[in-house]
């Protein structure tokens, strides 16, 4: 869908397009529709991240535990099965996986959510260093890393929801 016609757009019909943008949380969107009308996709982005930056810390927990597992091999939404499969997260070697889902529990016990990262043209090697790496910081450190990932990985799905047409 087009910015014009968002813009323009009821508040469901605005949720339709763009609730599953912030992975299982459509009440970004539905929050963020008061806030028209936007200049462009930047405006929009922004003004959906204000709404997670204002939400009360159980709700951005929310948001951050609705995100799958890197490398999950279960049910998810069709934007993070492409975007893991852009990163080669799909075509792991059985050890790779066993690895990557050992360190997915580890970060998990740790830090309380999943890990999160935009993978979108990073390669399979990037993510293990990023998790790897974070596996090191404090509990508040990622939590500020975890919803600045979502923040990038959004804005992924955003630009090409709206400037590819498919919201």
């Amino acid at each position: 869908m087009r910015l014009e016609a968002l813009n323009l757009s009821s508040r469901e019909a605005f949720v339709k397009s763009l609730g599953w943008v912030f992975e299982g949380s459509p009440w970004v969107a539905e929050e963020t529709w008061p806030t028209r009308p936007w200049n462009n996709v930047d405006t929009l982005h922004a003004a959906m991240c204000a709404m997670v930056e204002r939400a009360p810390i159980a709700r951005k927990l929310a948001l951050i535990r609705a995100h799958p597992d890197l490398g999950s091999r279960a049910k998810m939404a069709q934007a993070s099965l492409s975007e893991q499969k852009g990163a080669g997260l799909d075509q792991l070697s059985p050890e790779e996986y066993e690895r990557l889902q050992h360190r997915n529990r580890e970060y998990a016990q740790k830090f309380g959510f999943p890990f999160i990262l935009a993978v979108k043209g990073k390669t399979k090697e990037e993510v293990f260093a990023a998790l790897e790496e974070r596996l090191g910081r404090s509990k508040e450190e990622e939590l500020e890393t975890a919803l600045a990932q979502i923040y990038a990985i959004a804005g992924f799905r955003l630009r090409e929801a709206i400037e590819e047409g498919a919201a």
